[in-house]
């Protein structure tokens, strides 16, 4: 079984021990993505992280490469664990030999499902995973604020230096292909320099 794995952040810079045939390309579909999720409250330093998000995502370029594995459920595995997730349910996938999808990534965010079907239809996989969070922004272990811009920019500022540098780091290093509303405003608040 030929699968794709798609990504748009830190998997692109640091795979871990996820197992692909080959690096990633920019050569993935064109989803919504935004940085509007913070890490787990496990995750040091506590940071936004890139997400699928119909509503406020902004339309980019996203990445793929083949997964090593033939098998489906050990590729969603593989990915699952790099992503340091307690479940299976955060792993989005498209199984064109079965016609089955996740209903996890459907009611998170279906029109990228069928974007992500269509793009593996064409480019002739039988499946595709991607890590399908959403948002967390506004709930009270996170932010506790409705997501916007100027809300990021204040959880950002809130940061320690240390916590906010590496926070920034992760922005940074982003695709140049990943260009958010978030990032910009981000680099114009703090320009590397």
């Amino acid at each position: 079984m030929k699968i794709a794995i798609l990504a748009w952040g830190s998997l692109i810079w640091n795979q871990g021990d996820l197992a692909v045939a080959r690096v990633f390309a920019p050569d993935g579909p064109r989803l919504p993505i935004e940085f509007c999720r913070i890490s787990g409250k496990d995750v040091a330093p506590r940071r936004l992280t890139l997400v699928i998000d119909e509503a406020i995502g902004a339309d980019c370029l996203t990445y793929s490469a083949q997964s090593a594995l033939g098998d489906l459920d050990a590729a969603k595995e593989n990915l699952r664990v790099r992503e340091g997730m307690p479940n299976i349910n955060g792993i989005g996938f498209v199984d064109l030999s079965t016609g089955t999808e996740s209903q996890t990534a459907v009611q998170r965010h279906p029109a990228a499902v069928q974007t992500i079907r269509a793009w593996a239809e064409a480019k002739e996989y039988h499946a595709v995973i991607w890590t399908a969070l959403d948002s967390n922004f506004s709930k009270p272990a996170a932010a506790g604020e409705a997501f916007s811009v100027e809300a990021a920019v204040r959880f950002m500022e809130a940061r320690p230096d240390d916590e906010r540098e590496c926070a920034l780091n992760y922005i940074r290093k982003a695709p140049s292909e990943v260009q958010t509303p978030v990032r910009a405003a981000v680099v114009a608040r703090w320009p590397q320099g």
